[in-house]
């Protein structure tokens, strides 16, 4: 695969971009870039920020600039060894029923299956921790099947709670705060992916897989 293009994101970052494609071999490079920066940083790394086909590193300009940092990024990306195997799997219970699902019967309808089938093939999906975005913690996961993967609503809804699991297109989310959205909230898990208290806050890495597993709504 070809090499990284690296681009100046402001003063004080720099973008390296694997490619357009969405998918697990360029998000491995990915992963894996930020890994080799996180093992040998050069001087004046303060974060690097995965996407989805992009790392974004930031530095502080007081103490280098985008000509040093991608001198010392370019090489580690010709050399990457890219693969995904040892992510970490994360099994995370989700509830169906009623107030917790408050999309679930449009959505299913929506799609022409029972709500019963759309759980089964979300229940069915392969995900994976692609970015965080948005809001603290708030993981954006592909995955979603094709046969689920219903455009966004026309408009945003306000009040849904934290754990609120959500998707649209081919992608899923698990909402951290309460907050309004457009996508469709088809369950919710007791599982908290934002800790602020805990010495890592985030549950989940970049490159993480998600499994889904049904459970009653004695669990909320």
């Amino acid at each position: 695969m070809s090499a990284p293009v690296f681009r100046a994101a402001g003063a004080g970052a720099l973008l390296a971009d694997f490619g357009g494609a969405i998918d697990d071999a360029v998000f491995a490079r990915v992963v894996a870039l930020d890994r080799a920066l996180t093992a040998a940083a050069p001087e004046g790394l303060i974060e690097t920020v995965p996407a989805y086909t992009s790392l974004l590193i930031v530095f502080d300009p007081l103490v280098t600039d985008h000509v040093a940092i991608e001198a010392h990024a370019a090489p580690l990306a010709a050399t990457l060894h890219a693969h995904l195997a040892d992510a970490a799997v994360h099994k995370v219970p989700v509830c169906y029923d009623g107030a917790a699902a408050p999309d679930l019967a449009e959505a299913a309808e929506r799609l022409g299956v029972s709500p019963e089938a759309l759980i089964t093939s979300h229940l069915s999906g392969e995900y994976r921790v692609f970015m965080y975005g948005f809001a603290p913690g708030y993981a954006y996961l592909g995955g979603v099947p094709e046969a689920i993967a219903l455009p966004r609503k026309p408009a945003a809804v306000r009040g849904y709670p934290v754990g609120s699991v959500m998707i649209a297109g081919p992608q899923c989310l698990i909402t951290t705060l309460p907050m309004p959205t457009g996508w469709w909230v088809i369950g919710r898990t007791p599982l908290r992916v934002l800790d602020t208290d805990a010495k890592r806050p985030f549950l989940f890495e970049p490159g993480d897989r998600v499994r889904f597993v049904r459970v009653g709504g004695e669990a909320l």
